[in-house]
């Protein structure tokens, strides 16, 4: 049996995400479609609008076969760090594709991005151009200084994962399917627009029915991080050492602890230190690991001990049992590891939000099955 990966977040699960499920069945039919999920906080520094065991469901539903975890430890974290983690999570499930949305749909490009940017000379280029103020994606696209429009999300997103497939020597071929959606827009109307124009419009109250299936409306939770700013503050505040957390650098918990006080939400707090350096997700980021307390030499402690299966449908568990006898990494969390210590810290966390049984489903350990 041959598998292909797809890697997402489903913040929340919505018309695209069908779309892509669907374009993936349609390019690799009878082919295990495995879904490597971000759980309770993301790559860009936010709270999940759906918990870990409802995103799982509607991967299931909607015809994903087997749904596994990205570890929180690397979930949380940039997009190279998030890019190799799952990767390498595909890699172990014996992925031979890996398929994704992507704005230039050039996937020749990509790869040639992703050549440059594995050079010394280029990152040199680009330390030397965020020390003169830009910040990270001007600094990318002016470093490669090629006429080549690969800069938006996705296609930055992509040009990762290419890199974390070369840089690990996997067999996994990158495939794009044309994403259908601005993800800056805030405005656009067809029935499929970007998670974070959804997002916006559950914040101004405005029906998104039109955008995501009934199914994943009625499981939304009207949640973000501005909700843990009291146990960010008290954090914050109550925390002598702030520069020992992962991405606390070059003396901004200095300017943490100065604003903290007069800040009355998280809002305040991100954009009274916000720079071209420091973005609002990078903050965002900075800000959850904080909150986790998660060290800054989490990469160097810490590794991918164990995929942890969050649900499968028959196709799913026979392609596992299929695979069991050449897996090289457990199937089953392992409890005294890193991985598994910050996953429960996590949605421990997460849990003083939701209204979802987070703990009893997180602790459970037991892969949802779809029939």
């Amino acid at each position: 049996m041959e598998a292909v990966g797809i890697i997402c977040e489903y913040n929340p699960l919505h018309n695209g995400h069908i779309h892509h499920i669907e374009e993936t069945k349609k390019l690799f039919p009878g082919k295990t479609i495995i879904l490597v999920l971000n759980g309770y906080f993301l790559e860009r520094g936010e709270v999940s609008i759906l918990s870990k065991e409802n995103k799982t469901k509607l991967a299931l539903i909607y015809g994903v076969d087997l749904v596994v975890e990205l570890p929180f430890i690397y979930g949380s974290q940039s997009a190279d760090i998030f890019a190799d983690a799952a990767i390498k999570i595909l890699g172990y499930l014996g992925c031979s594709y890996l398929v994704f949305g992507s704005e230039s749909n050039n996937i020749e490009a990509l790869e040639y991005v992703a050549k440059i940017e594995d050079t010394e000379e280029y990152n040199l280029k680009v330390k030397e151009l965020l020390s003169t103020g830009l910040n990270y994606p001007t600094a990318l696209a002016k470093a490669l200084d090629i006429n080549v429009n690969v800069f938006n999300p996705n296609d930055l997103l992509g040009i990762s994962y290419i890199k974390a497939i070369n840089k690990n020597k996997l067999n996994i071929k990158p495939i794009t399917i044309k994403r259908t959606s601005n993800y800056h827009s805030t405005t656009e109307e067809s029935n499929i627009i970007s998670a974070s124009n959804i997002r916006v419009k559950i914040k101004e109250n405005k029906d998104i029915s039109k955008y995501v299936p009934r199914k994943t409306l009625k499981l939304i939770e009207n949640i973000s991080l501005e909700d843990l700013f009291p146990y960010i503050k008290y954090k914050i505040l109550t925390d002598n050492d702030l520069s020992k957390y992962l991405t606390v650098d070059e003396g901004i918990e200095n300017r943490l602890k100065e604003k903290i006080i007069e800040s009355n939400s998280l809002e305040e707090l991100i954009m009274s230190i916000k720079t071209k350096r420091y973005t609002y997700n990078k903050i965002s980021r900075m800000l959850v690991h904080i909150l986790t307390s998660l060290p800054k030499e989490i990469n160097k402690l810490a590794s991918i001990e164990y995929i942890k299966i969050l649900g499968f449908n028959k196709v799913g568990r026979a392609y596992l049992h299929e695979l069991k006898e050449d897996l090289e990494i457990s199937l089953v969390p392992i409890p005294n590891s890193l991985q598994y210590k910050y996953e429960i810290l996590a949605s421990e966390i997460y849990s003083l939000i939701s209204k979802n049984k987070i703990l009893a489903y997180e602790k459970s350990n037991k892969p949802l099955f779809f029939e």
